[in-house]
């Protein structure tokens, strides 16, 4: 194989330029000629290609977002979009794709996989709900970032006595949620796989004060059934009962945005230089991620599809730390 090509897709994740910048390199290490795609799946449709040398991708590894671009791609949903984009592969000499994305980003690639091109997916997302690895490039910057909004925000909810609720990104996964939250002292946390509703938010604030404490702060997921949006207008509504008023950050895109931490600078470089030594060797249709501290390949078969689940125990050692 002498010429491959990457894009990345979905959900821009700090740590994808430090992935970029690993295949690039590993590739040409071993000989090969490499072309980025940009826009991710619409590039590849429209042929949109630039090779890339070593120098290209320079003074990269520090920089959060990519620096190929992302966007959505409604064509590409359809039979006739993959048939494009595979034909753009072929027009264009380019022997194998690998992936740099979350779920929807590996279904696309199990869709050309599919159509006989050798395609390596890399494990990226800050949700952390991909199959196949046990954590995702952009996990621990985005998890570090609430984090800190959640000490800056109980400084000064102590100072004042109040009750905060912070709501974090993840889509249907609660992850981010869960470890911010478990990490920053959360009085309550909220999330998709766990059933909640408000009146349980707002025992578990009210048990705070009940503790002895000035301040109460839940992290909620934007996933959940109820959301920070829905919370807040409950305790307003019910304000004369609850006697307990919230006030309310939402995170947001704010978490996707930071340069990427030394784990996920090293996680990126480790799985993107693993998936050009797969893909070379003639190792495809595959996910590179990292399980047991171990880089490993996963069909992408088995995870498309699929979101991996929550470990229950860690929502339970929450719970039993706010009390």
């Amino acid at each position: 194989m002498k010429r491959i090509a990457l894009l990345t897709s979905g959900g821009d994740a700090p740590g994808m330029n430090a992935a970029i910048r690993a295949i690039t390199r590993r590739a040409i290490f071993h000989g090969a000629e490499v072309y980025a795609v940009r826009h991710g799946y619409a590039g590849l449709i429209e042929e949109d290609f630039v090779q890339f040398g070593a120098r290209d991708v320079g003074r990269i590894i520090q920089l959060g977002g990519t620096i190929l671009g992302s966007a959505r791609c409604a064509e590409f949903q359809s039979e006739a979009g993959v048939t494009k984009a595979v034909k753009s592969l072929g027009k264009n000499g380019v022997e194998g794709l690998i992936v740099i994305g979350g779920n929807g980003s590996q279904a696309g690639a199990y869709d050309i996989a599919r159509r006989g091109v050798p395609v390596v997916g890399v494990a990226s997302t800050i949700d952390n709900d991909l199959c196949g690895t046990d954590v995702t490039i952009g996990v621990d910057t985005a998890l570090n970032i609430a984090l800190e909004a959640i000490d800056r925000l109980k400084v000064t909810a102590l100072s004042h006595g109040r009750g905060f609720l912070v709501e974090v990104m993840g889509r249907n996964c609660g992850y981010l949620a869960l470890m911010s939250g478990l990490a920053g002292g959360a009085d309550a946390i909220v999330i998709p796989e766990v059933p909640s509703d408000p009146e349980t938010v707002a025992s578990e604030l009210l048990a705070a004060y009940d503790r002895g404490k000035s301040h109460a702060l839940a992290v909620v997921a934007e996933g959940a059934a109820y959301d920070a949006e829905k919370l807040r207008n409950y305790f307003s509504q019910h304000h004369e009962r609850l006697q307990f008023s919230l006030r309310v950050t939402k995170l947001g895109h704010v978490q996707r945005g930071g340069a990427p931490t030394a784990f996920d600078r090293i996680l990126a470089t480790r799985l993107g230089a693993a998936a050009a030594d797969h893909l070379l060797a003639g190792q495809h249709g595959v996910l590179v991620g990292m399980q047991r501290a171990e880089i490993t390949t996963t069909s992408l078969g088995e995870i498309v599809g699929r979101q991996k689940p929550l470990n229950p125990e860690l929502f339970g050692l929450a719970q039993s730390l706010a009390r």
